[in-house]
This record gives structure tokens, sequence and C-alpha cells, in this order.
């Protein structure tokens, strides 16, 4: 899966793509794409993102007011749905929200530029969301864990109860395939 953040500038400060080059993308990759929208107004986006090639989309719960609509909308236009929260967002927001979502993302870092270091704190957010879903027969609701991801942590966030890892810089800085290569190692031993 390729994962895309979206920044509008606003809710947080760089700006990154619209659905223009996201389609774009799509016309070059056969790879999912899984949106992560991080903008003041979700719902204006996600016809857009959708129609140009999304397979998932996540909006955030600090600036999503009725989350259950928006997870709602999300999935009626194809895509998977998923909430997404901060590192000090708490995490009934994700578990008032984890019966309409398809994923959880949390984040790992404070969203907004790449290349940050990964916040320790992550790993008991993880490890006490994915214990909740599974208490609440939700167990099928995948925890995705963006910001600082990188060999030499991957293991304890997967060991956490994360099972989608998106990384950056951990992947992009030198031989790509080797990075992807190597984590999937280190996650399986």
């Amino acid at each position: 899966m390729l994962h895309v953040d979206v920044m509008d500038g606003h809710f947080v400060p760089p700006i990154t793509m619209g659905p223009v080059v996201m389609h774009s993308i799509r016309k070059i990759t056969s790879l999912p794409l899984d949106v992560h929208l991080m903008v003041t107004n979700p719902d204006h986006h996600i016809e857009q993102f959708a129609e140009a090639g999304a397979a998932w989309i996540s909006v955030h719960a600090e600036v999503c007011h009725h989350s259950h609509r928006t997870l709602n909308h999300i999935r009626n236009v194809g895509c998977k749905a998923g909430i997404v929260l901060n590192p000090a967002t708490p995490l009934t927001f994700a578990e008032e929200a984890a019966e309409a979502a398809d994923f959880i993302l949390l984040m790992s870092v404070n969203p907004g530029y790449g290349g940050q270091s990964f916040i320790p704190s992550f790993l008991r957010r993880s490890a006490q969301l994915r214990n909740w879903l599974d208490n609440h027969h939700l167990s099928h609701v995948p925890i995705e864990v963006d910001g600082g991801i990188k060999v030499e942590n991957a293991k304890e966030v997967v060991q956490a109860g994360a099972s989608v890892l998106v990384s950056g810089s951990g992947v992009m800085h030198g031989d790509i395939a080797a990075n992807i290569k190597r984590m999937r190692q280190v996650i399986g031993e």
C-alpha cells in the first residue's frame, strides 16, 4: 500500500498535494492508496480523493465533529474508513468511533513534517487500544501507525498491536526495497 499524506497548511503547517496529484499517482501504480487527510475540513475532500483513486481514507478525530457520519460517507464512496488520533488525543476518541471504522490510525509523531522522532508513549497507547478493541469484539479493526517507524522499532510497534506500519524516512533513505525487506524480516523474527 502507498500512504499519501494530504496536508492543508491549516491543521498542520506544510501544504502537500491535492486530488490532481493523487490522480497522477494512481495512473502509475496499482498499489492501494491510503489517503491520510490532515486537513481542517475533511468532509469537503472525501469525494475528490475517492474519485482520484483512494482505497483507504482516514480523518483526524480532532477536526471531525461528526465522526460516524464522516466514516460512513467514506465507506459510501467505496473506500475503507479510518479515524486518526494525534499522540496526545485520548484513546476514547478512537473507542467511540471504532464500530464505524475499518481501521484506526495512531500517530506516533505530531502530524506535519517528515523525519520526526518516534514518541515512545505510542507503544503503551497502541497496546491499550488493541486490548480494548479485542475485548469489545472489534479484533478485526487494525491499528495503523504513522511516524518515526524504522527498522529499529518496527518489531516493538507490531508487538504493541499495530499491524499496518507507515514508514517514510525509515524506508526512503537508502535502498527502498532493501529497507522494506529488512523491516519485514525484523518484524518476523
